[in-house]
């Protein structure tokens, strides 16, 4: 195996079964690479895409309760001690006004599945991400100029109809 460029269209790539003899077999080949490799860029941005999509999910499970002093469940029984202003503001009233729902409820259960699902398929996209990175790195480590130039051009053309999709979100 020679261990520099050629343009020549004879080469077997990744498996036996795929030697390329003749040039209609490295146009189809070089076509093939190109699409693994647009996929491979569609994976980043769906990968990234349902990251983004497990955030919001995540920040509303436990929402902050403002209180003010006036609006407290403790109010009325100060009022009828007969307690003044000083009571009123305490840190210690305020402390013991429940500040959230801690049943857990149908929404918050949905949400840690759904969560769980989402982390499941990222994991799965990762895999196949990864996965079809190393064969396309081993596509390349063929030393052939044509299934070099497929790859280059498959990335690019990948990355540009796969990244303005993040805008949309």
């Amino acid at each position: 195996m020679n261990m520099h460029f050629e343009g020549s269209s004879n080469v077997t790539l990744l498996f036996d079964f795929w030697d390329v003899r003749g040039p209609a077999g490295m146009v189809l080949s070089v076509f093939v690479v190109l699409l693994l490799t647009v996929i491979y860029e569609l994976l980043k941005v769906w990968k990234v895409t349902i990251g983004q999509q497990k955030r919001p999910s995540m920040k509303h499970s436990s929402a902050p309760v403002s209180l003010s002093p006036g609006a407290s469940c403790f109010a009325p029984v100060m009022k009828c001690q007969g307690g003044s202003s000083s009571l009123n503001n305490s840190p210690s009233e305020i402390s013991l006004a429940p500040t959230e729902n801690t049943a857990p409820t149908a929404d918050s259960t949905t949400a840690v599945k759904k969560s769980w699902l989402l982390h499941c398929l990222q994991t799965a996209i990762h895999i196949l991400q990864v996965t079809l990175g190393y064969m396309l790195m081993l596509c390349v480590m063929s030393y052939n100029v044509w299934i070099f130039l497929g790859v280059i051009i498959g990335s690019v053309l990948g990355y540009f109809l796969a990244f303005p999709l993040l805008n949309q979100i």
